[in-house]
């Protein structure tokens, strides 16, 4: 039975509580260890490459830009350039390495250039923003176009298609045989088709025996009057 309760300290100041018989030590709250969260590694952009001295691509062909003051080759430069603005630029140096002339802006290679740089400018959203749906779905898309505009410059081009995978850095690989996963049922039922399939030409084949045995009714007239000219 509890004849009183009295709170107090310790020697070492924590609280104690007196319960008639004995003593109690309250202990303070456990500090549970957080798990610890692996740093994702660092991905290099593919616009680091772009010095921050070098003017934007609508000053680039204007000669004041160049004998201008400190101040305003700042705003003309890459230094306070937007994502867009560099994104862009980066876009032209990779058309310019695939373009087949100056003029060159609708043919296949210009077309995986400018995907491809999207596809990289997605793949850096994406590592930092990893659950970004959208984004993920629109990266996807691109590269399946890019995918179907590469098989298409191999088949009919293929020192082009080459010349663009090297200049733009790009690895081809051939698509899978099948893209579904091949479980047992799925295995199984095309065991079942093949089997079946099978069973069907064996029968058409023994159909097509008989009837290669039987004779046919205009060769069965002659043999029929021949007969009865003979009795």
């Amino acid at each position: 039975m509890v004849t009183g309760v009295s709170a107090g300290s310790g020697s070492q100041g924590r609280p104690v509580c007196d319960r008639g018989i004995g003593s109690f030590t309250i202990q303070p709250g456990r500090n549970y260890t957080r798990a610890i969260r692996k740093k994702k590694p660092v991905m290099q952009s593919q616009l680091s490459d772009l010095p921050p001295t070098m003017l934007k691509m609508e000053y680039a062909a204007v000669p004041l830009a160049q004998t201008a003051d400190d101040l305003v080759k700042r705003l003309l430069t890459l230094e306070l350039a937007s994502h867009s603005e560099k994104l862009r630029l980066k876009t032209e140096q990779l058309i310019a390495k695939v373009r087949r002339d100056e003029a060159d802006r609708s043919s296949t290679e210009v077309k995986v250039a400018i995907l491809t740089s999207k596809i990289r400018n997605y793949q850096e959203h994406l590592h930092k923003h990893t659950k970004d749906k959208a984004n993920k779905r629109w990266m996807l898309m691109a590269i399946d176009r890019r995918k179907k505009l590469l098989k298409h410059l191999r088949v009919t081009r293929y020192d082009a298609f080459e010349h663009v995978c090297q200049q733009l850095g790009i690895t081809y690989t051939f698509p899978p045989e099948y893209y579904r996963h091949a479980t047992r049922r799925w295995l199984a039922k095309k065991a079942l088709c093949i089997k079946v399939f099978k069973e069907v030409q064996k029968q058409k084949l023994e159909q097509r025996k008989k009837i290669k045995q039987t004779p046919s009714p205009k060769l069965a007239e002659p043999a029929k009057t021949a007969a009865t000219g003979t009795q």
